[in-house]
């Protein structure tokens, strides 16, 4: 009688088991599965164009539940029709949108979930990282209404009274949220997370943003083929204004991040900014830089690397390029060849040049994506600028090894802080200008 009601309790519930067995076993299984609740990001990885995913499984008495959201389709915290769990490893969660049924099956080791994620016929991979999780309602959100949607920005301020020196942090490129993450990569590396608890703990405050398309800002996408890179230089400016419509603050200055290098310095330029900072900044066009981390995968065959040149040569010409080989599409399709040309007309060298106020240039000689001969260009471009090279430092502000693997991995480990070396810099910076006075 005990086992019947067992398996009728387990229908109710949605969960496909087959059986209740001894005590002993069930002990076993309720042991070994007690890791697989948490809150998961990662990414399902769609050819050419990762999405971006979040789920939360929870736990309760022996009953598995959860709940997914996609915040770049507005998809938040839709319920999960079933959540199963089979051994130690194996798991599977479905649920139904929009009268289509979708289904993740994969396996969970070291707080990682990979497998297939099926949807009308169609399967592609996904990989979910169990991460850590803050409420919404425990921070604080900025808005500002630009001519494509309203942009939210997340304000963290140092303890005790203002007014506060504040800096803007401009995350770098691609599907970026205002941590430092990239939509599409499972794990996470939090870095500009990081940099502003770290500086909030010096007395500064911060204000950061995910990109359009990306978090909160997912509601203000705009289409690829629509996009120009002015567009980011406008949404960084609409937050400048903000601050200094704000008497919390007594001075503003900006962080760019990679990309977010040349954006911060383009949206300061008609501005009365106290400082600029630029970390792991290119110095030289977007093309060049481009064609520079092609050049340095050396699994791209020499025919590749040919017609790429090639293509980046078009573009800078202010010309599209219809036939773009399917191992070029990720970064030269032509849907993102209007957004290329709109970056490569900027030129960092030359805008650096024009900046009127304390300068501080930032570069990791670890970095694999920006050479650090970059920041020495953006330095020689503008003499009264201060320039720190961190030995270890790589791309995502961390401390990395020499390994181009080895150095990859960090930039899905949360925990590990931000580069020996790179706060301090910041803050004697800072200091040296009276930001904090």
């Amino acid at each position: 009688m005990q086992k019947i009601w067992c398996v009728i309790v387990v229908v109710f519930f949605g969960l496909l088991l087959t059986a209740c067995e001894s005590a002993d076993k069930a002990d076993r299984e309720k042991e070994a599965k007690a890791d697989v609740a948490g809150y998961y990001e990662g990414a399902i990885e769609i050819p050419d164009q990762p999405l971006g995913i979040e789920v939360t499984l929870q736990k309760q008495a022996s009953e598995l539940s959860g709940a997914m959201s996609i915040p770049v389709q507005g998809l938040l915290d839709y319920p999960l029709t079933t959540v199963k769990q089979d051994g130690e490893k194996a798991i599977t969660f479905t649920t139904k949108v929009q009268n289509q049924y979708i289904s993740f099956e994969g396996e969970m080791e070291s707080n990682q979930i990979t497998g297939t994620f099926k949807q009308n016929g169609q399967a592609f991979p996904f990989q979910l990282a169990k991460a850590k999780q803050t409420a919404e309602k425990d921070k604080e959100f900025l808005q500002v209404e630009t001519a494509v949607g309203t942009l939210s920005a997340e304000l963290v301020k140092p303890k005790g009274k203002g007014p506060y020196p504040v800096m803007v942090i401009i995350p770098g490129s691609g599907q970026t949220d205002r941590d430092g993450n990239t939509i599409g990569i499972a794990g996470k590396n939090n870095s500009l997370k990081l940099l502003a608890e770290g500086l909030a703990h010096q007395g500064i405050a911060t204000v950061r943003y995910d990109k359009r398309g990306v978090g909160k800002n997912s509601q203000a996408n705009i289409n690829e083929r629509d996009m120009q890179f002015d567009q980011f230089v406008d949404d960084a400016a609409a937050f400048i204004d903000k601050l200094e419509a704000d008497n919390r603050f007594s001075k503003i200055g900006v962080i760019g991040h990679s990309q977010g290098s040349l954006v911060g310095m383009l949206a300061i330029l008609e501005k009365d900014m106290d400082v600029f900072i630029s970390l792991a900044g290119f110095g030289s066009p977007s093309d060049e830089g481009i064609y520079d981390q092609l050049r340095a995968q050396s699994q791209l065959p020499k025919e590749l690397l040919r017609e790429s040149e090639a293509i980046l040569q078009s573009l800078k010409e202010g010309k599209t390029v219809n036939e773009v080989r399917p191992e070029l599409q990720p970064l030269l399709r032509t849907s993102v060849q209007p957004f290329l040309i709109s970056w490569m007309k900027h030129d960092p060298k030359a805008v650096i040049a024009n900046l009127q106020i304390p300068t501080f240039i930032v570069q990791g000689e670890r970095d694999i994506q920006v050479p650090a001969d970059e920041a020495t260009i953006l330095h020689e471009a503008a003499p009264n600028s201060e320039l720190l090279l961190l030995e270890k430092m790589n791309h995502i502000l961390k401390d990395a090894p020499k390994d181009r693997e080895e150095n990859m991995a960090t930039y899905t480990n949360s925990e590990l802080p931000l580069a020996d070396g790179l706060l301090e810099g910041i803050m004697d910076f800072l200091m040296k200008h009276d930001f904090l006075s």
